[in-house]
């Protein structure tokens, strides 16, 4: 139970690839665990806490996310802000912050999650590895990947797209959205001209669930999968299915949160 009564609602930004994920892990760099001790340092107090409302994967990144902070006193932000920006380092950018109710539950609020994951069949720069994952197995089908990524749309049970969990026995969610679709988000000289996105949208996500999906994508866009493998994962989620790699974290992005 929260029992500071100051509560605001921050927006946040970051480039995950440096980062161990979202959570404090001890000994690791995590999101969470730079801004804390950014804001102990600036505030000069550690009498607050950070409730994020996406726990992203080690080396995912995250366009447009949000947190939740909680603190003892009222804190005028606009003489803290620039100050948190320039302790962060330029990798974790707070783009804006207002005050909410203190009722208010950023979890129980949030309505969708949109990510896009980024990749290409063409050999990448070097550079372009830290945006885009390289799909080097072969040349893709986009049209037969458009096709199995409709599969996923709609309320399934995914414990076949995700890593299980002791804790969790409900794996159903809901996918508004799923489409493979030509990216211009990435240009110049270290970007190849063919750079495509899975972009997906759902009330929630499972761990490692987006870049399961994505992987069973390439799959079926590389030849290995039909589309009936993906079907009969959905309709008959708790067989002993062989278990699918994620894929890589690079090329993943919380693209925005719709509250």
């Amino acid at each position: 139970m929260q029992s500071k009564p100051f509560s605001y609602l921050f927006t946040i930004s970051y480039f995950g690839a440096r980062f161990k994920g979202w959570a404090v892990q001890k000994g690791q760099p995590t999101i969470q665990g730079k801004l804390e001790r950014v804001f102990r340092f600036v505030l000069g107090n550690d009498d607050f806490t950070i409730l994020g409302g996406s726990r992203t994967d080690s080396g995912v990144s995250c366009r447009e996310g949000y947190f939740q902070f909680f603190s003892k006193e009222e804190i005028n932000w606009e003489n803290y802000l620039d100050r948190l920006n320039q302790n962060l380092g330029g990798e974790i950018k707070l783009l804006g912050v207002m005050a909410t109710e203190r009722s208010f539950n950023l979890i129980a609020g949030m309505k969708s999650k949109t990510y896009r994951y980024f990749f290409s069949d063409s050999n990448l720069h070097p550079f372009a590895t830290a945006f885009v994952a390289e799909v080097s197995e072969g040349k893709l089908d986009l049209s037969k990947m458009n096709a199995a990524a409709q599969f996923f749309e709609g309320k399934h049970d995914f414990r076949a797209f995700c890593t299980l969990s002791e804790s969790k026995s409900d794996y159903q969610r809901k996918i508004t959205h799923c489409q493979i679709s030509k990216s211009d988000q990435f240009s110049g000289e270290f970007f190849s001209r063919e750079i495509w996105m899975m972009e997906i949208k759902g009330e929630g996500f499972l761990h490692h669930q987006v870049r399961k999906i994505m992987r069973a994508i390439w799959y079926v866009g590389l030849g290995n999968w039909t589309l009936a493998e993906i079907s009969e994962r959905l309709k008959v989620p708790e067989k002993n299915w062989e278990k699918i790699p994620p894929a890589p974290a690079n090329g993943l992005f919380l693209w925005n949160t719709e509250l």
